[in-house]
């Protein structure tokens, strides 16, 4: 056995040498890819099959397709135990291994032991409510009656949206799984692609920092937590650390001034993907980031960002329990969210930047909690001006894209031609994930857009699509 096992390691080498020698990498950089497509395939495989209910085989040629690196990789799907596991040609080369936990995902082991990961059981409440069909939408699932109102061209609706489900350049597919509009409070379209339902929960990628931000507005509202006093991180508490000036107000704007390379396929061995697929513990390694500028100076995206705003609610709240309860508590059940699931880290802090999975109806719920400045069917979950914070323009950030987790439209005072999307309206607002995921938000026409898909340049015609709908109901 042991000489069999020497010979696919060995054999397993000899292939890493070809692939490097072949691709032409230099820096040993190909090779450093190796373990981080390893994880992202287990990672996504693990997701696909247990919480979302997708055929893996789709999964592997839509989701991870877009890089020839993950066909190296074989994977192991184990329906009894939930888990996931994948390595260099099945030889064992660079194993990455996933578990699914009940209401909580899957988790990537990092390192972490596996019944370590196993014995967690969450007490997180069950989804509210627990008829969806019975309850009138939007806490519910129950649609009115009758068409909706004769302003709506729903025609025009229906074409736009027909077009975004058709792959008219092999090159370039959309894979578009869901598009979802709701118009003064009513849900007036929805469309779901290939093996997609109401019911299918699909991951948010970078939409789940908007999220986070609405956990850190519930936690201001209790007066649990302050937005400008110095961000309470245990690493930089250390005599004349420059860290320590640091906001939660500004690692909400994205303008700490840390360190930190935002890459993804165009930049394998990035920041991002070192902490999303390879580190235990996300927040610990963003911690560790010097600063490279002074403080709200320069505006740089950074989901490390995120997951350092989840440790420091983590630290916040005190007991894991609570903690892990929260989101579902105070935001999912109250909102009507019921099929949201925010997976963790290994060392159990939610990956805030990331990994969120929900259906489309409870993203469009998550965007009128917004449209409506935070009041749930007379309940108010986010403080009074919560909203208008997390919309006001971060002064570093370019054409007053970005405020407070939220990608803005440069506000509704600018003019539409220094606008990032001139031909949406100035107070638009969004949550924007990876991929062409949406949530976009537009008050002044009381809209609220959801897009969930796989496109890989992200370019799905948003803008055009949105003023489509915008000519159609107005």
């Amino acid at each position: 056995m042991k000489i069999f096992n020497r010979k696919r390691v060995a054999f397993g080498l000899i292939v890493i040498l070809i692939i490097a020698t072949f691709f032409g990498y230099k820096n040993k950089e190909y090779i450093q890819q190796l373990p981080i497509g390893s994880a992202f395939k287990t990672k996504a495989l693990c997701a696909a099959v247990f919480v979302s209910g997708r055929d893996p085989v789709t999964t592997e040629r839509e989701d991870i397709g877009f890089n020839p690196i993950f066909k190296i990789f074989k994977a192991k799907i184990d329906r009894g135990e939930k888990s996931v596991t994948c390595s260099l040609l099945g030889i064992g080369l660079f194993e990455k291994k996933a578990v699914y936990v009940d209401q909580m995902g899957c988790v990537l082991l990092s390192g972490v032991a596996e019944e370590t990961i196993r014995a967690r059981k969450p007490g997180i409440p069950r989804p509210e409510p627990a008829n969806p069909e019975a309850i009138p939408w939007p806490m519910g699932d129950r649609m009115p009656d009758g068409p909706p109102p004769v302003n709506i061209d729903m025609a025009k609706i229906n074409s736009a949206i027909g077009k975004l489900f058709i792959e008219s350049n092999p090159d370039k597919k959309l894979y578009t799984r869901a598009m979802l509009i709701v118009h003064n409070g009513r849900l007036i379209a929805e469309s779901y692609g290939p093996g997609i339902t109401k019911d299918t929960p699909l991951l948010s990628w970078s939409m789940a920092k908007s999220v986070t931000n609405a956990i850190v507005g519930i936690l201001a509202m209790k007066g649990k937590i302050s937005l400008k006093g110095p961000a309470p991180v245990s690493e930089w508490q250390k005599a004349n650390d420059p860290r320590q000036a640091i906001t939660l107000d500004q690692l909400l704007r994205m303008s700490s001034g840390l360190e930190w390379v935002e890459a993804y396929a165009e930049r394998p061995v990035s920041d991002v993907n070192v902490m999303l697929l390879l580190k235990p513990d996300m927040a610990t390694y963003v911690a560790s980031k010097p600063l490279s500028v002074k403080p709200d100076t320069v505006w740089r995206y950074s989901s490390g960002t995120t997951n350092l705003i989840q440790r420091i609610i983590r630290d916040t709240l005190g007991n894991r329990e609570t903690y892990w309860e929260f989101p579902r508590c105070e935001l999912f059940n109250k909102i009507g969210m019921r099929s949201a699931i925010w997976e963790t880290d290994a060392s159990g802090t939610f990956i805030g930047s990331s990994y969120l999975y929900a259906t489309t109806r409870d993203y469009a719920r998550f965007g009128l909690l917004y449209l409506n400045d935070g009041v749930w069917e007379g309940e108010r979950i986010l403080p009074e001006g919560w909203v208008a914070y997390s919309t006001t323009p971060t002064p570093a950030a370019p054409k007053g894209q970005y405020g407070a987790h939220f990608w803005l439209n440069g506000g509704k005072d600018t003019n539409p031609k220094d606008r990032p999307y001139p031909l949406l309206p100035g107070d638009t607002f969004f949550a924007r994930g990876y991929q062409g995921q949406i949530i976009a938000i537009i008050p002044s026409s009381k809209l609220v857009v959801v897009r969930l898909g796989m496109t890989y340049d992200e370019n799905w015609g948003m803008e055009l699509f949105i003023k489509n709908v915008l000519d159609a109901i107005r």
